[in-house]
């Protein structure tokens, strides 16, 4: 007896196809659904659109299950592709990868999947969703709300933490989460191509997809110059000191060491007696100067405090004040750090580390975690340096 039907997102790549076979075999009726969201330059050399979809259909067929193709492009370019714009062209660094999670593959395909009459929506993204059901309180009136309560649902961690991907789900809500499954979170990576391998699937020795598809590998700067309009400025360093000029502030992110175009500056010698490397430390969009300095621990790279805006909590309500054992993220793959979180109005939160934190960057997420529980976050919109 099938427990019910699965729409699940298939990319062609490893994760999702194993994914669906998990679902097949613990008896679901799985349907594959590849997204098209870019068509601009969609040609081999930068992203793979055709030969993903012919892996995605060539999985499905060993499998046995049925796929289809969707476009989203439109969608995309609206909801993702132009606030990744808007954000660069303001001095920021976005992540268009946590802005599609909740626009497009948690919206525009969740929507979609429930017109083809299914129950819920499965992706390959490494993370976990736990269903808390409401309890009851020792009150007998309150015990009998309860039971009219529904249950809540809880954004996980991966057990495989080096593959985790909450960070770029956090700002799923309630109802989302309730209509998903993520076969992948409590299995590791070596699991997942081992799998691959045993049941033959074509794409078993796939290379993992990075980065963002309309991007793939091509120069990012050249990518940015046909979308945004831009005016070279002043480089400076800390001290004010004059070193060179910059081709456009949206073309640098904070904490860059390459691609700054220093050509001969001199630079101190380290105690080792080496020279110290040059840094991106902050943007002035006021003037349009980009500040520069040597030495990774520079005070200007290292943050207190940050403030994040455009928040989101996966549960519909910040934590309650004073909620122990907090710890954030300012970017993917960095360590959870101990922090203290307070609101600052309805839509701000700042947090307190404790450990000053390296590059936090404008743009970037800032997500709070308690323990293996994902709680949400905002986007950074500043920091306090020294």
């Amino acid at each position: 007896m099938s427990r019910g039907r699965v729409v699940i997102g298939m990319s062609g790549g490893v994760d999702s196809s194993v994914a669906a076979w998990l679902l097949k075999e613990q008896g679901y009726e799985v349907i594959g659904l590849f997204m098209k969201n870019w068509e601009d330059d969609d040609d081999d050399e930068y992203c793979s659109t055709r030969q993903d979809w012919l892996d995605a259909v060539s999985v499905a067929d060993v499998l046995g299950i049925d796929i289809e193709a969707v476009n989203f492009a439109a969608e995309y370019k609206d909801r993702v592709f132009a606030e990744f714009l808007r954000e660069y062209q303001a001095g920021r660094t976005p992540n268009p990868d946590v802005l599609c999670n909740a626009e497009i593959k948690f919206k525009a395909f969740l929507d979609h999947a429930l017109r083809l009459g299914a129950e819920s929506i499965a992706t390959g993204h490494y993370a976990r969703v736990r269903r808390v059901e409401a309890t009851a309180s020792a009150d007998a009136a309150d015990a009998a709300d309860a039971v009219d309560q529904p249950a809540r649902f809880e954004l996980l961690k991966a057990i495989d933490a080096s593959k985790d991907q909450s960070y770029f789900l956090h700002r799923l809500n309630q109802a989302q989460l309730s209509k998903t499954l993520f076969p992948l979170g409590a299995m590791h990576k070596t699991e997942i191509r081992e799998i691959a391998t045993r049941l033959g699937l074509p794409n078993a020795a796939k290379k993992d997809s990075t980065g963002i598809c309309f991007i793939g590998e091509r120069p990012f700067r050249e990518f940015l110059n046909r979308y945004l309009s831009y005016q070279p400025g002043p480089m400076k360093t800390a001290d004010g000191t004059l070193v060179g000029e910059h081709v456009g502030l949206s073309f640098y992110t904070l904490g860059q060491r390459k691609g700054i175009g220093l050509g001969g500056v001199k630079s101190h010698q380290t105690a080792a007696g080496d020279s110290a490397p040059w840094y991106v430390a902050r943007k002035d969009i006021a003037t349009n100067t980009l500040y520069i300095v040597q030495g990774h621990d520079h005070p200007w790279l290292l943050s207190s405090t940050l403030t994040a805006d455009q928040i989101s909590w996966v549960s519909g309500a910040p934590p309650a004040p004073g909620t122990a054992a907090l710890s954030a993220k300012t970017r993917y793959r960095q360590a959870d750090i101990d922090c203290t979180q307070a609101p600052v109005d309805d839509d701000r939160f700042s947090l307190a580390f404790s450990v000053p934190q390296w590059a936090v960057t404008p743009g970037q997420s800032a997500v709070l975690y308690q323990g293996d529980v994902c709680l949400g976050g905002g986007i950074i919109s500043g920091s306090t340096t020294g």
